[in-house]
């Protein structure tokens, strides 16, 4: 949804820090698009970090947008 706030959890941002997700950076997250409405936690696969890593991302709608619940790279 476009304009919508996303909102990194303390964990997700955490995860950033571990040797499995290097050259992830929260940058790649906030321009990642997940089209239409997350009811409910879901696994995204398949997006590319400037780097050229790929990454999964786990995420949700709330009332204050789009959480980032975890990555996994």
């Amino acid at each position: 949804m476009e304009g919508m706030s996303v909102v990194i959890t303390e964990h997700a941002r955490k995860r950033l820090n571990d040797m499995r997700q290097s050259d992830i950076s929260l940058d790649d997250i906030f321009v990642a698009s997940i089209p239409g409405q997350i009811t409910s936690a879901t696994r995204f696969h398949g997006f590319f970090a400037r780097s050229g890593r790929m990454f999964d991302l786990v995420a949700k709608d709330v009332s204050k947008g789009r959480l980032v619940i975890t990555v996994i790279g």
